[in-house]
């Protein structure tokens, strides 16, 4: 039994549990909502928006204006860590995970009802980007402080497994917005989907929203920020902004989550949004192939990511990363060799390598490896905005890096798998010289 559950005194391990329930759940479910709404986005962009909003220009440059908004989120997702680290180092992780929910669902609504180009002109793309800037800078705010709450209240030994939920909430978040999407789109006629049908899975946001801050109320604020407050309460001298602690005190720590995140980001992104264009444009092959992979790495991430979270609590973090960073490098190539094969089993197969055993087996322990390279009083700062700055570096750009290398070399897709392999490799080879925590 963890050590941390047992207690000298009758009655305190039972509350300690129960906190780290609350903050894990808690956690979960605003990962749910911003994870569904910042993914809703990129499901209805190249099917609505190009025509709702950019109908006058070319229909492969609306979809490329389109998809253009949808790269705005992640340009603001470093600037909402840096915000909502700095307050939440300042005033606490759970006001500051109160308003994330509550930003990115407004937002998501307002999308809903957002006049279309027709309506208003060209106030309707204007609105559309800065309600995508404001989901991107709410998602922006939300890791950091779901990771730091529940790893900060987890119990010892047990801080990957408590803190997985916040990975698990993509791909709730993943599901429910694919399949409502095609719920309604089965549902309703073209002219119906275009219309209104688009606008209610956007408006369903609210439902998840007053759920996930009903279910945030009830959570305790971090004990580890808590006791740091208690510290600084006594007087001493004006501390610098949070962000800045953190860059001076460990800026190798904001490298180090860049090059640790490589594995994570090349694997999903490649495997969910490049090959899936790649495959219907170069290869022929048909759209709902990759589209169902999708769904099945979504469901599958719910079961894998904290059954991989529970190994690595329980044989160490850095062996389980390590182990999915070389699956990641050893499958890159036979993935896209099954890709040029046909073959629908290996392509499943590897895909499934790539985005459930290779992703999630690096993704499970990211939560308590990136908080605690910082310390406390600057955590939500550091961690949040490393994170997100990688998501920029690695994921937002790897299917527009993908998609020029394949261009570059005439359509060969060797220097992708290259591109992948590598990736993978650099995350493995950092987890294994990177200096060993004392935790771990």
């Amino acid at each position: 039994m963890d050590s941390t559950l047992i207690s000298t005194r009758p009655g305190e391990g039972t509350p300690c549990l129960n906190r780290a329930r609350r903050a894990a759940f808690g956690s979960f479910a605003g990962a749910v909502v911003d994870w569904y709404d910042f993914l809703l986005y990129g499901i209805t962009a190249a099917l609505v928006f190009n025509r709702e909003f950019f109908p006058q220009i070319s229909p492969a440059m609306g979809t490329l204006a389109a998809f253009a908004t949808f790269g705005v989120g992640f340009l603001f997702r470093p600037l909402g860590g840096v915000i909502f680290g700095h307050f939440g180092d300042r005033l606490g992780r759970k006001r500051m995970l109160m308003l994330t929910v509550w930003m990115m669902g407004i937002a998501t609504a307002l999308i809903g009802i957002l006049p279309s180009f027709a309506t208003i002109g060209w106030w309707a793309p204007v609105l559309l980007v800065t309600l995508r800037a404001i989901q991107g800078f709410a998602v922006g705010g939300e890791w950091g402080g779901a990771a730091l709450l529940s790893v900060e209240n987890a119990p010892q030994g047990k801080k990957a497994f408590y803190s997985s939920g916040v990975q698990v909430g993509y791909g709730v978040g993943l599901l429910l917005s694919t399949g409502l999407v095609s719920l309604i789109s089965s549902l309703t006629s073209d002219q119906q989907f275009l219309s209104w049908g688009w606008r209610l899975p956007f408006l369903f946001s609210v439902v998840l929203v007053l759920i996930a801050l009903w279910i945030r109320n009830g959570m305790a604020e971090s004990q580890e920020f808590e006791a740091q407050q208690s510290q600084d309460n006594a007087p001493q001298m004006k501390k610098r902004l949070p962000v800045v602690e953190a860059l001076l005190r460990h800026p190798g720590a904001f490298l180090l989550i860049i090059a640790l995140r490589l594995c994570e980001l090349l694997t999903m992104y490649i495997v969910t949004a490049f090959a899936l264009n790649y495959s219907t444009q170069n290869l022929g092959l048909p759209r709902e192939l990759f589209l169902n992979i999708g769904l099945l790495v979504g469901g599958l991430s719910c079961l894998t990511i904290p059954c991989f979270a529970w190994l690595a609590d329980r044989f160490g973090r850095r062996r389980i990363y390590i182990t999915g960073a070389l699956i990641g490098t050893l499958s890159g190539f036979p993935f896209f060799m099954a890709l040029e094969s046909q073959s629908v089993f290996w392509i499943l197969f590897f895909a499934l390598m790539l985005a459930n055993i290779a992703h999630d087996m690096v993704v499970c322990v990211q939560q308590p490896m990136f908080t605690e390279l910082f310390g406390a009083s600057y955590r939500y700062s550091g961690a949040g905005v490393g994170y997100q700055v990688a998501s920029v570096v690695g994921g937002g750009f790897t299917p527009f890096i993908a998609a020029a290398l394949v261009t570059f070399s005439g359509g060969s897709w060797h220097s992708v798998a290259l591109y992948l392999t590598a990736g993978c490799l650099l995350s493995a080879l950092t987890a294994l010289l990177m200096k060993k925590h004392p935790v771990d």
